[in-house]
């Protein structure tokens, strides 16, 4: 069992105006039934061939952080706490719970690997299917 790459986050001051940057110069799009609008706090574009998607996400830090990208990874046949329980015991080691930040059932786990790169594990399809 494994975990996939959702989407590659990028922390932003301004996620839509750097989103809407970047759309523009890598000709992807954005989502017609939830398009990005000025003051989100995040924005999502997407490239129509493959699928890969760029999140920005507004933070407050002053200056930015030195590791601004960073991957959020979905399990793939897990759910969400047992994938984070699998890869602390894989040697990631945990930086921040957010689960239950938009409400119950949502959010994510930030880990790092053993080298101390962040990333987040959001929930499986299957759980946000169950939320639907």
């Amino acid at each position: 069992m494994s975990v996939f790459v959702s989407h590659t986050t990028i922390d932003c001051h301004d996620a839509y105006a750097l989103s809407e940057w970047w759309r523009v110069a890598l000709d992807y799009i954005t989502d017609p039934d939830d398009p990005n609008e000025p003051g989100h706090e995040e924005c999502p574009i997407q490239d129509p061939e493959t699928g890969h998607t760029l999140l920005f996400i507004e933070v407050e830090d002053d200056p930015l952080p030195a590791k601004r990208i960073h991957l959020d990874v979905r399990p793939r046949e897990r759910d969400q706490a047992d994938e984070v329980a699998w890869l602390l015991g894989h040697g990631a080691t945990e930086v921040a719970d957010r689960r239950g930040k938009y409400g119950p059932g949502t959010g994510w786990v930030t880990l790092a690997d053993p080298e101390g790169n962040q990333f987040c594990v959001l929930s499986s399809r299957a759980e946000l299917a169950a939320r639907r």
